[in-house]
């Protein structure tokens, strides 16, 4: 089990909020593909919604495109139990009673030969992060209106 870990790539999380819950499931076929080109591997899944009275219901994989058919069908019962009802609390405590949200947990299978070699090397990854999009386009406006 310990040469599989030291194999593996970075684990990240996303949660995405889905105001008033409405989900399309436009970008599930974007993450269907990223698995199967091997870019990343999905560890969790969960869909939840906050009920009016702040509680968490848990959505099952659902059609939301309304084709007739599962749109997650290929992820149903993905879970490694890295989320737990916790994480799930602590994830979704931004949300408004009546949104929904995603909470997914993946691992950078095209990062793990970098991250592999680098702990053979006696490295160790102790920390990561991401910019998010709108901090960035808000800089670059700035930087733009400065000039």
């Amino acid at each position: 089990m310990t040469t599989e870990f030291n194999e593996m790539g970075p684990i990240d999380y996303l949660i995405v909020e889905f105001p008033g819950s409405r989900m399309t499931g436009e970008g599930l076929p974007l993450l269907v593909d990223l698995v199967d080109r091997g870019i990343i591997r999905i560890l969790d899944l969960a869909f939840v919604r906050k009920e009016n009275d702040g509680t968490l219901t848990g959505l099952q994989v659902a059609d939301f495109d309304a084709d007739g058919e599962l749109d997650l069908a290929v992820f149903e019962g993905v879970s490694s139990g890295l989320l737990g009802q916790d994480d799930m609390e602590e994830a979704t405590a931004i949300l408004s009673p009546g949104d929904s949200a995603g909470v997914l947990i993946y691992e950078n299978l095209w990062a793990a030969p970098l991250a592999a070699a680098l702990r053979r090397g006696g490295g160790h990854i102790v920390a990561g992060g991401r910019i998010p999009v709108q901090d960035i386009l808000t800089t670059l406006d700035d930087l733009d209106g400065a000039a």
